[in-house]
């Protein structure tokens, strides 16, 4: 689990990503809907990426260990971006930068470190779990499936108790495709100067919605959080032609 080059270069392509849509808030989308439309961008943009990118990696035929580090890394990323951008669009009564990078890194540490902490804890100290465990090579893939059944219903609900109107709610789902669309073809493309296709495109393009919904609900307009909302079901449309294409050629 050591930091390669292309992880480097995926967190180079996503921080330029969020100085173009912070600038463009800053400078042109300064209020109204234009700037709920570039925070939902800007949601889907940021967060981490999926603690599950490992496991889908994996069905992939990439490599899981690599994937594993770069989880760490974007959480880490994702804790320092997030505390120092959102402060600069949304002004928020009573959050100053030290109580909202501790609140994310908080969730950051929830999210991945504990369960790295008790997966390491398991294999070394409960070798009958570990062994049931690893018998069991798709447990991670049927777990990856009830959360994004979570995932999607908090994205159901946001949409169905939004005051939006219908117009500005297609305009952050059709944003968020694009935005989909370019993370994981740009991953993809960076991974191939590595050897790496496989495991960039998933980091760039996968991304934790759950934890986006959090932070655009709980920093952004609560209608933002419709973007990584239906980042939700792009992903998932990409994740599932990836497996079935990698089935299809081993086959």
């Amino acid at each position: 689990m050591r930091p390669v080059r292309w992880h480097l270069w995926v967190v180079v392509f996503q921080v330029v990503l969020v100085g173009i849509a912070t600038g463009v808030m800053l400078t042109v989308a300064t209020g109204g809907d234009s700037k709920i439309i570039w925070e939902g961008a800007l949601a889907c943009i940021i967060c981490p990426t999926a603690a599950a990118a490992a496991v889908v990696t994996s069905k992939l035929g990439g490599d899981i260990n690599t994937m594993t580090t770069y989880n760490l890394i974007s959480g880490l990323v994702a804790a320092l971006l997030i505390p120092t951008v959102f402060p600069l669009i949304e002004h928020v009564e009573g959050v100053l930068f030290i109580s909202a990078f501790l609140a994310i890194l908080y969730k950051v540490f929830l999210v991945l470190i504990v369960p790295l902490g008790c997966g390491w804890w398991v294999r070394h100290h409960h070798h009958r779990l570990h062994q049931a465990i690893v018998r069991h090579p798709n447990l991670g893939f049927y777990l990856w499936g009830v959360s994004l059944m979570v995932t999607t219903g908090m994205t159901v609900r946001n949409i169905v108790r939004s005051d939006a109107s219908l117009s500005l709610l297609l305009f952050i789902a059709m944003l968020s495709l694009f935005i989909c669309m370019v993370q994981f073809a740009v991953g993809r493309f960076i991974g191939r100067f590595f050897h790496a296709t496989v495991n960039a495109g998933q980091a760039l393009g996968q991304k934790n919605t759950a934890f986006a919904i959090w932070v655009a609900c709980m920093y952004l307009n609560p209608v933002a959080s419709v973007g990584p909302g239906c980042y939700v079901l792009w992903q998932n449309i990409v994740n599932s032609v990836e497996i079935w294409h990698h089935r299809v050629k081993g086959s």
